[in-house]
């Protein structure tokens, strides 16, 4: 008798060979949105770190959303629960935030068994992505780097066209991603292609004499 009641309380109005079934194409579309992040975004750019949350976010979604299906007062009591979630770390860049878009949707197409149309959407977002890193290089298939130089704000103005100029001339497919100026010091973050046995220590040596009294700081990566 206990053994029953006990198993009565278990069951839900879902199998669990159904539940596993959209748990595991949860976490499976979870893993190719990880994957799809590491590649096209992380390679290239300094985020906010989201892909962290993307194994556990995927599975723990479509939970939610198996949650609701049965029970509308319980989605309501979800929606009051959640409204209470902060992130410390703000999402600024709205690449991350397209990603995070991309877990949500396949994790309610996990939810709601339309795994065709999630296989489709991550189809459509890897040629689309694959489409964007090639416009993005030129054709061209070489690795991109960082650059991050810090320059005194006082000296900034006087420096600042003949650095953009010195720059443009030694690194290849020089672009400025962003710019701030935080404590009295600007900083430049620059993407460049990477050239086989570029010679950094001319380089900060040279750029060193360019700034002149000026204090600059490099960081490569």
């Amino acid at each position: 008798m206990v053994l029953d009641q006990l198993t009565t309380a278990l069951n839900s109005p879902m199998g669990l060979m159904a539940a596993l079934a959209h748990l595991g194409f949860s976490l499976l579309a979870s893993l190719v949105t990880y994957f799809l992040y590491r590649v096209f975004y992380a390679s290239r750019y300094i985020g906010a770190g989201v892909d962290r949350t993307f194994l556990i976010g995927g599975p723990a979604i479509t939970m939610l959303f198996l949650a609701i299906q049965t029970s509308i007062p319980l989605a309501l009591g979800m929606l009051g629960a959640l409204s209470f979630v902060r992130f410390r770390t703000p999402v600024k860049d709205p690449a991350e935030i397209g990603y995070l878009l991309l877990l949500i949707a396949s994790s309610i197409g996990a939810a709601t068994s339309n795994y065709s149309a999630t296989t489709m959407l991550f189809a459509l977002v890897t040629v689309v992505l694959s489409g964007q890193r090639l416009i993005d290089n030129r054709i061209s298939f070489s690795e991109r780097g960082h650059l991050i130089i810090s320059v005194d704000q006082q000296s900034f103005d006087a420096v600042e066209q003949r650095l953009t100029q010195f720059l443009s001339e030694r690194l290849r497919g020089l672009r400025l991603e962003t710019m701030s100026s935080t404590d009295g010091r600007v900083g430049l973050h620059y993407q460049y292609r990477r050239q086989p046995s570029f010679n950094w220590t001319a380089f900060t040596n040279e750029l060193n004499q360019l700034a002149g009294p000026a204090e600059i700081e490099v960081f490569v990566g």
